[in-house]
């Protein structure tokens, strides 16, 4: 028995994160009959607010923590109900021996300034400003076709002011694009690490997945910026849920999808629930929001190669913002993105070492406080006593370094990262640490496996597998959705399944579910 009690969906979604739930709400909207089949005790996938420490009320968001290429469409059609906030800083870099290097959500005298102080001139500022400027007008003619049928190459490029960027970023070396503007070792790093969010690639190869994650980091909703979710990121998830809920789809949690049978009218989606019975329910239709490793797993498919992840995150409270050396107010450094250690040199020795098997003897991260933007994720009394999130993500820390001996590798790479940050510091960062109701440092890290354990996320890829171009890959993708499989009453909506996917931002779910809708 489904658990309706119907014979039949028009849809099963497997999955209920970020883009199985927007598939849900479109399909259910136009109509459809939906069940979301959701493995974890609730919704939300990666995209979750979490209170990690026991007896600290602060909800963490666990996994993912931005957003950026969620479209404004997707929020207007669905109606979702949620606060983005911009950072009041872009970026701070950390700079042994120097004040740093500021750079402000919205240029001032200070950014300016900063350059000066790091560089000795204006040339570098320069340089920075036509480099951006140029990927502000890429975001603005890109990030509209991401919501339309997949454009050819050619009509892409029509549709663009500058396609010599966009023709540079796809077929040359990422760092021979960035270093076309940017001479500063310091510099050129902030801008690369863009290509690198969870992403195991060389810099220096043309056409490597650093170039499309690049593309993904810039775009987003034609400005890039990344913003804060008021709430913590399970409110972006709870508002989809809500949505669709609203629209009359059925969200089932602690249901674990078990095989998929794809006929040439649906399919059959076999699920075990929380006390173990298997069930099986029919669908005229099934989107898959997991990766396509395990698309392939369901069906019996021998599973493709699926590239693995490559983050540390590590997540924290702290009772009190750490001062640092530079002299830099905390509460400003820690406002925007954190670098340390992420220069360009330093970024290419991480690789290499990384390459070669081994954990990185500096390991490039980057640091956020969300707190500063949004306080609501304190509780009240944490608010009053001054506490802050703190999360780490690390660079070049791919899943193979950690599988011959995860808990000590992983335990490694946190006394790396936190000596590194200590560097830059007036105080250690533990001593700053809130501690939990049991007396422990609130401090919880996860490496790519502890990512695959928790989401099922195959080499703890956070996008499921290496991301493509925005764009058709061959002539028979022209005017599609980029989200066919093998089985067709089977499409995917997970990032890595999809053509244009990446980050929290509902495209593989809209993407599936207006290929399906258009279908009809």
């Amino acid at each position: 028995m489904t658990p309706s009690g119907q014979g039949r969906y028009d849809a099963v979604v497997v999955g209920g994160g970020h883009n199985g739930l927007v598939a849900a709400a479109y399909l259910a909207r136009a109509g459809w009959s939906v069940l979301v089949l959701e493995r974890r005790e609730r919704v939300g996938g990666a995209a979750v607010s979490e209170q990690v420490f026991p007896g600290v009320d602060v909800r963490l968001s666990a996994y993912s923590y931005l957003v950026s290429l969620l479209p404004d469409r997707i929020v207007a059609d669905l109606g979702l109900e949620l606060t983005l906030a911009d950072r009041a800083v872009a970026s701070y870099t950390a700079v042994s021996g120097g004040p740093g290097l500021l750079v402000e959500r919205d240029e001032g005298p200070a950014t300016a300034a900063s350059f000066r102080a790091l560089t000795g001139s204006d040339a570098e500022l320069a340089g920075w400003r036509r480099f951006y400027g140029r990927l502000a007008t890429l975001a603005e003619d890109l990030a509209p076709t991401l919501t339309e049928p997949l454009l050819s190459p050619g009509e892409l490029a029509g549709r663009l002011r500058d396609p010599q960027l966009w023709l540079d970023l796809a077929s040359r070396p990422l760092a021979d694009v960035v270093a076309d503007e940017l001479a500063s070792d310091v510099v050129r790093g902030v801008a690369l690490t863009d290509g690198l969010i969870g992403t195991f690639a060389d810099l220096h190869t043309a056409d490597s997945p650093a170039g499309r994650c690049f593309i993904y980091h810039v775009v987003g909703n034609g400005t890039g910026r990344w913003r804060v979710p008021v709430g913590g990121m399970g409110a972006v998830t709870g508002a989809m849920a809500a949505a669709a809920r609203g629209a009359g789809a059925e969200l089932v949690t602690r249901a674990t999808v078990t095989a998929l049978e794809p006929r040439a009218d649906g399919a059959t989606v076999h699920w075990t629930d929380d006390d173990g019975t298997e069930r099986a329910v029919d669908a005229g239709h099934v989107v898959v929001g997991a990766a396509p490793a395990v698309l392939d797993e369901l069906t019996g498919a021998s599973p493709r190669p699926s590239a693995d992840g490559a983050q540390l995150k590590v997540n924290m409270v702290l009772a009190r913002l750490p001062r640092l050396r530079s002299g830099v107010d905390p509460a400003t450094a820690f406002a925007g993105t954190f670098h340390v250690d992420e220069a360009a040199g330093q970024l290419d020795a991480a690789y290499a070492q990384a390459a070669a098997g081994r954990l990185p003897d500096v390991i490039p991260f980057e640091v956020y406080c969300h707190s500063l933007t949004d306080p609501s994720v304190l509780g009240p009394a944490e608010r009053v006593a001054g506490y802050q999130t703190l999360t780490l993500f690390g660079l070049h820390t791919p899943a193979a370094l950690f599988r011959d001996d995860p808990v000590g590798t992983r335990r490694e790479a946190v006394r790396r990262v936190v000596a590194q940050l200590d560097a830059h510091l007036a105080e250690p960062l533990l001593d700053c640490l809130a501690h939990d109701a049991g007396g422990e440092l609130c401090l919880q890290a996860a490496s790519p496996l502890d990512v695959e354990a928790s989401l099922a996320m195959p080499g703890g890829h956070i996008f499921h597998g290496d991301l493509a171009w925005p764009v058709a890959a061959m002539p028979e993708q022209v005017g599609t959705w980029g989200v066919a499989t093998a089985h067709p009453r089977v499409v995917a909506a997970s990032s890595g399944g999809t053509v244009r996917g990446g980050a929290v931002s509902g495209l593989g779910g809209y993407a599936a579910a207006r290929s399906l809708l258009d279908r009809s």
